[in-house]
């Protein structure tokens, strides 16, 4: 699900986690999960104990929500994101990741493929075995 609308700066000192839930359209709860996770580090906590966000971390959200679409696994997700923050480039980390994941998807349209013309030939095969039909 693509992100509503631009990403405006975010003002000094952050932004509280329903307000992020608000720009992404992620749920607070999924957001809370991927700092439990790991996945994104809040910039600080409020006074109040608020966790707070900046534009990097929405940036990182859209980079999360992109490969969690593709079934990235959070510690693949969770070096990815390393790697990132590290400042190295890491387009062949995640031109492998895709590469995988598309090897994946052609394993899977072969064994569905597969098991269509199992079924195909199983309903083609198909004999009525002459029971009564039951009265509705």
């Amino acid at each position: 699900m693509p992100l509503r609308g631009s990403l405006p700066s975010v003002p000094t000192p952050g932004l509280r986690i329903g307000e992020v839930a608000r720009r992404t359209g992620l749920p607070v709860k999924t957001i809370r999960f991927y700092c439990d996770q790991g996945l994104l580090k809040p910039r600080g906590r409020s006074d109040a104990g608020y966790r707070l966000f900046d534009q990097e971390n929405l940036a990182e959200l859209t980079i999360i929500r992109a490969l969690r679409a593709m079934d990235v696994s959070i510690p693949e997700l969770s070096r990815i994101l390393e790697v990132r923050r590290s400042g190295v480039c890491n387009c062949s980390v995640l031109k492998g990741s895709i590469a995988d994941k598309m090897a994946s998807i052609d394993q899977r349209i072969s064994e569905l493929g597969a098991m269509k013309e199992e079924l195909a030939r199983l309903l083609g095969s198909w004999q009525d075995c002459g029971g009564s039909k039951l009265k509705r």
